[in-house]
C-alpha cells in the first residue's frame, strides 16, 4: 500500500497564483451584454495577469443578471492568510477589469485589500453555484 502526500512547494510556480474565472456562459461573454468586447476583456485579462495568474474562461456560473461575472481564487498564500474568492458582477468597463487586475497584481484576495469601487461590484453568490468553482 503506497501513501500519497501533498507537495508543500508549487510546481513550477502556477500553484500559488491567484485564479481569475471569467464567465462566458449563455450571457456572460455574448452580445446580450452590449457595449463591450468580451474577446479583449479576455484577451486583456490575460495579457495583464500574464506570469502573475491563472486566468481562465469557464461556461455559465449561474448569476446572469449579473454578467459579466469574474471571480478572483486567492493563490494558496492569500488562502492560508483567509482570502476567499470573490465573486464580481456587471464587470463591464475597460477600467473595472483594469481595477480588478492592479488587484490581482498586488497579490489578490488575502494578500491585499481590494480597490473600494470593487465593493460596488462584488456580491455573494448562491452555496450551489459557489460549488461550482470549488469555493
Amino acid at each position: 500500500m503506497t501513501r500519497r502526500t501533498r507537495r508543500s512547494t508549487p510546481v513550477q510556480g502556477t500553484a500559488d497564483r491567484c485564479t481569475v474565472t471569467v464567465c462566458r456562459g449563455c450571457c456572460c461573454g455574448t452580445p446580450k451584454v452590449s457595449d463591450l468586447d468580451h474577446a479583449a476583456q479576455l484577451t486583456d485579462l490575460r495579457a495583464s495577469l500574464s506570469g502573475v495568474a491563472n486566468v481562465r474562461p469557464t461556461g455559465c456560473l449561474d448569476a446572469c443578471e449579473r454578467a459579466n461575472v469574474l471571480v478572483v481564487q486567492p493563490s494558496a498564500t492569500g488562502r492560508r492568510a483567509g482570502g476567499r474568492p470573490v465573486w464580481l458582477g456587471l464587470v463591464n468597463d475597460p477600467e473595472a477589469t483594469a481595477d480588478i487586475t492592479a488587484w490581482v497584481r498586488d497579490g489578490g484576495p488575502g494578500l491585499a485589500d481590494p480597490p473600494a469601487v470593487l465593493d460596488l461590484y462584488a456580491f455573494s453568490p448562491s452555496r450551489r453555484v459557489r460549488r461550482q468553482i470549488g469555493d
